[in-house]
C-alpha cells in the first residue's frame, strides 16, 4: 500500500480546502490521473496521482481543510499485495511515522531532528508559528515523537530551553520555566464571547471557508502586524483619459486600455525610485526586504471572491500590454481557470473600486506586502486653475503603507510624482 502525502502547494501554503473528488475508493488510476481538487488562498489546484494502480482509501470529504503532510488517500499498487490498509487519519492530521525516536524520560532537552527535516506539529501550532514569525523547522520539540508544541514556540522566542511534555505532565505541581519575556500577545486583547444571537430572532449560520476564510485569514493578520498609514490625494486626469479615449477608438473591446493600465504603469515605473514601497518586512530578523524586481498586484472581483493577479515586471511592460495581461487575468479568475503563478511574488498592489462607485476608500496592506493603492470613482470636479473655476476629471486616491519601513514624507513624495504623472500625458509618455 502506498500511502500519498498531500505534497508541498507551494508559497509557504500549509492547508488547502478539499473541493472535490475525481476519483472514488475502487477506482483504478494511473500516474498522472486527475485525483482531486484543492483550493488555497492562492488558487485551486488539481491533485495527481503519484502512482498507478486501485485506490483503497480516501481520507477527507469536500468542504474539508487538509494540512499538507497529511495522507490524502491509499493506492494499492498494480502488482503488488494488498497488506492491511492503515487506520485512516482524520482530516488535517499531522503525519508522525517514521517519527523520531521520542524524548527519554531521563533526558532533559528536547529532541532534535536532522537538517532540512520538516517539523511534526499540530496545524493550530503551525499557524502560530506563521503568526510569530517563526520558522517552525528550527524549533526543537518536546512532545511525543519530538512533536512541537505551542510551549516549545515560546521557550524558541525567549532563548529559553523548553521542558519536554512528559516532564511537564509528570511533575506535579509544576509551575512554568522561567522566561526572561512574557509568551508573544496583544495587550488587553481578549475578544469577548458572541451574545446569544438566535435567541433575538432567526439567523442563518454559514461556515468561513475557501477564499473568504483566507481572505479573512490575511486581512486580520495585515490589520494586527502592520501599522497602516493611509496618505490621500485628488489626481487630475482629465488629460490621461483624452489620451485613453482617443488610443482606444477603434480598437476590439479586448485590447483597450484602461486607467488602471495606466496607474500600474506609472506606479512600475516609480517602485524603483522608491523602494520602501516595493518592500516587506522580515520581523524574526529585524530587517527590510528590498524587492530589485517590481511585480504589481490587481485587485480582482471573482464568483468566488477577491482575488489578486500579478503582473509580473510590470516595470517593463507598455500600458497596452499591461492592459492586455489585466484583461486576461481577470477573465482567468472569473472563469476559475486561474493558476498559482498567477497569483504569486507580488511587491504592490492596487485596489480599484471606483467602477462600482465610491469617492474613495482605504485599503489593506495585501500583507506581506508594503503598500497598497486604492483608486475611487472618476468624476467631474469644479477646480482651481489660476484665477479660473474648471470643470477636471478627478481620481481620488490613497496610498496605505507600512509605517515601519516609510515615513509620511517618503509617502508624499512618492504619490506627488505619481499624480504628476498622471496629470501631464506629456510626462507620463517621457517617463516610460
Amino acid at each position: 500500500m502506498f500511502e500519498f502525502i498531500l505534497p508541498d502547494l507551494g508559497e509557504g501554503i500549509h492547508e488547502g480546502e478539499l473541493i472535490q473528488w475525481h476519483v472514488k475508493e475502487g477506482d483504478t488510476v494511473t500516474e498522472d490521473e486527475p485525483l482531486c481538487d484543492m483550493e488555497t488562498d492562492k488558487a485551486t489546484v488539481t491533485i495527481p496521482s503519484p502512482r498507478a494502480g486501485t485506490i483503497a482509501r480516501l481520507n477527507g470529504n469536500p468542504g474539508d481543510i487538509i494540512s499538507v503532510g497529511s495522507v490524502l488517500l491509499v493506492i494499492q499498487e498494480d502488482g503488488k499485495g494488498t497488506g492491511d490498509v492503515p487506520a485512516p487519519k482524520p482530516p488535517g492530521a499531522e503525519v508522525t511515522a517514521p517519527a523520531p525516536a521520542p524524548v527519554p524520560e531521563s533526558a532533559g532537552t528536547p529532541a532534535q531532528r536532522p537538517p532540512g527535516e520538516r517539523a511534526i506539529a499540530a496545524p493550530a501550532t503551525r499557524r502560530l508559528a506563521r503568526e510569530r514569525g517563526i520558522d517552525i523547522n528550527q524549533v526543537p520539540g518536546t512532545g511525543p515523537g519530538g512533536r512541537v508544541t505551542p510551549g516549545d514556540l515560546d521557550a524558541f522566542g525567549t532563548g529559553a530551553v523548553p521542558v519536554p511534555e512528559a516532564h511537564e505532565a509528570e511533575s506535579a505541581p509544576a509551575q512554568s520555566p522561567a522566561r526572561e519575556l512574557p509568551p508573544a500577545g496583544i495587550p488587553f486583547f481578549a475578544p469577548a464571547e458572541l451574545p446569544d444571537f438566535a435567541a433575538q430572532g432567526p439567523v442563518t449560520r454559514e461556515p468561513i471557508r475557501s477564499l473568504r476564510r483566507k481572505t479573512a485569514e490575511k486581512t486580520a493578520t495585515s490589520m494586527i502586524i502592520v501599522p497602516h498609514v493611509a496618505h490621500m490625494e485628488a489626481c487630475d486626469v482629465t488629460g490621461i483619459e483624452a489620451l485613453r479615449q482617443q488610443l482606444n477608438h477603434g480598437r476590439d473591446p479586448a485590447q483597450r486600455m484602461t486607467l488602471m493600465a495606466f496607474v500600474i504603469r506609472a506606479m512600475g515605473s516609480l517602485l524603483k525610485a522608491y523602494p520602501a514601497f516595493n518592500a516587506s518586512v522580515d520581523p524574526g530578523r529585524m530587517e527590510i526586504v528590498y524587492k530589485e524586481y517590481v511585480n504589481i498586484g490587481f485587485a480582482a472581483d471573482t464568483p468566488k471572491g477577491l482575488m489578486v493577479p500579478v503582473i509580473q515586471g510590470a516595470d517593463r511592460l507598455s500600458v497596452s500590454a499591461i492592459a492586455e495581461t489585466i484583461q486576461a487575468l481577470a477573465l482567468k479568475g472569473r472563469e476559475g481557470r486561474i493558476a498559482l503563478e498567477d497569483l504569486s511574488a507580488g511587491t504592490f498592489t492596487v485596489t480599484n473600486v471606483g467602477a462600482i462607485g465610491g469617492t474613495g476608500m482605504v485599503p489593506t496592506i495585501n500583507y506581506p506586502e508594503s503598500a497598497i493603492l486604492g483608486m475611487g470613482r472618476v468624476g467631474p470636479k469644479p477646480v482651481v486653475r489660476g484665477e479660473d473655476i474648471a470643470v477636471r476629471q478627478i481620481l481620488p486616491v490613497t496610498l496605505c503603507f507600512d509605517h515601519r519601513v516609510a515615513d509620511g514624507v517618503q509617502a508624499a513624495r512618492f504619490v506627488n510624482a505619481f499624480k504628476e504623472m498622471l496629470e501631464d500625458p506629456a510626462v507620463f509618455m517621457t517617463r516610460i
